[in-house]
Order: structure tokens, then sequence, then C-alpha cells
């Protein structure tokens, strides 16, 4: 490392572009990605930003609020992903929203568990409004809406936040999914037949199920039920 005159280390120089709370957000989502929740701290900010404390609280008041951040940004990412205009099919718009945070949550696990600590967080209102709009479009009784959309939003959320803790189990594991899901197997395989007839009927499909098909074909029998299907 370089040293000063006076013979101690050199600081890093300090970031002469504007700073602003969008690039620090987006940094913090690149930190989040990297080494999950534990890994973003302010320091760690600073230091990846090439700035001073006083900077960033200019643009974020703690921690949190760069959690809140972070979340809400890749939940306006897949609003705005998704076509959700008047003159959209509601049932394919619907099907995009939810796969879109399915799998914004894949990518990005702690969002799945911020969801969880704070669900309803500015961005996941316009998510909820998005979904009410749709099924309206969808034709749902209008004295059905208010549990069509919780129904809709708690299987949504409660899917990801699961895809979320099976990613820290295997992390923690230190084994894949393969490995996992054929042990499971093969511990359902050796139960009682008598008594858990349907658990053992499944061990071929546990197996081999992949878990974004199985969300959505649970979110189509959703659409099929609100929409009367036959």
């Amino acid at each position: 490392m370089a040293k000063n005159p006076a013979g101690r280390p050199a600081r890093a120089p300090r970031r002469t572009s504007g700073l602003s709370r969008d690039l620090i957000i987006r940094t913090a989502i690149g930190i989040l990605d990297e080494g999950g929740e534990s890994a973003l701290t302010i320091r760690a900010l600073t230091i990846r930003l090439s700035t001073g404390y006083g900077a960033l609280y200019h643009h974020v008041a703690d921690r949190n609020d760069l959690l809140t951040g972070a979340t809400d940004e890749i939940i306006t990412g897949v609003l705005s992903g998704t076509d959700t205009a008047a003159d959209t099919d509601p049932r394919a718009a619907l099907r995009a929203l939810a796969l879109g945070l399915f799998d914004a949550v894949e990518a990005h696990p702690w969002v799945g568990r911020e969801l969880s600590r704070e669900p309803w967080r500015p961005a996941l209102l316009d998510f909820y409004e998005a979904v009410g709009r749709l099924l309206d479009a969808l034709a749902v009784p209008e004295d059905a809406l208010f549990d069509a959309a919780g129904t809709f939003m708690s299987f949504v959320l409660g899917a990801g936040a699961q895809s979320a803790a099976n990613a820290s189990h295997l992390a923690a594991a230190t084994t894949d999914r393969d490995t996992f899901l054929g042990a499971t197997a093969g511990r359902w395989s050796g139960l009682d037949p008598s008594k858990y007839p349907f658990v053992r009927a499944t061990v071929t499909r546990l197996r081999a199920h992949d878990d974004r098909e199985q969300f959505l074909a649970g979110v189509d029998i959703f659409l099929r039920g609100v929409a009367g299907d036959a």
C-alpha cells in the first residue's frame, strides 16, 4: 500500500462523482446478492462506493432503510417488466406477475426473507393493487375480490419465502438439491404404507419435480378456480 510523506498508509481516493440514493441502493443489492444480509453494512457500502459515512447518511437513514429500498427495487422491477395494461389478458398478466416475483426471489434469496420480515412495504402495495385490478378484469365477483387477492398474495409470497428458506437450508447443509430430494424420497419410501399412502405415492414425483413448474401449477389451479373454469 502506498504511504503518504508522514509514513502512514494512504487513504483510498474518495468518490468525486455524484452520489445518489439510486446508486446506493443498486450497490446494496450487489452486496446482498454476493454475501447475503450479513454482508450489507454501512461500512461495506462506504468501501464499495469510495465515500464517507456522512455522504451515505445524506441519502439513507440506516441499514433497515437500505434493505427496504433494495427489496422495493426488486419488486418494482418485477412490476415494470410485466404488462398489466387494461387491454392485457388478465390471466396471463397474473401468471406473469406471480412468476416474476418467484424468479426474483430465486435470483435474490434475501428478498424472500425481507418480505417475510416486513411484507406490506410500498412497492408490494403497488403489486397488490395490480393483482386486484387484474382479478377484477378477470370478472371475479366484487364480494370475492378481497379474499381472492389475499389468497393470491399469500400463495405467491409464501412460495417465495419457502424458496428462500430452501436455498438457505441447502447452502448451510453444503449439499445440492438433487441429493437432498433423493434423501428425503428415500425416507418417505420407508414410511408405513397403511398410515402414509399418499406420501409414499408422491415419492417418484418428489425426486423429479421442478419447484418453478410446481409453483406455476399452483397459480393455474388458483386462476381456474377464481375464473370459474370447469
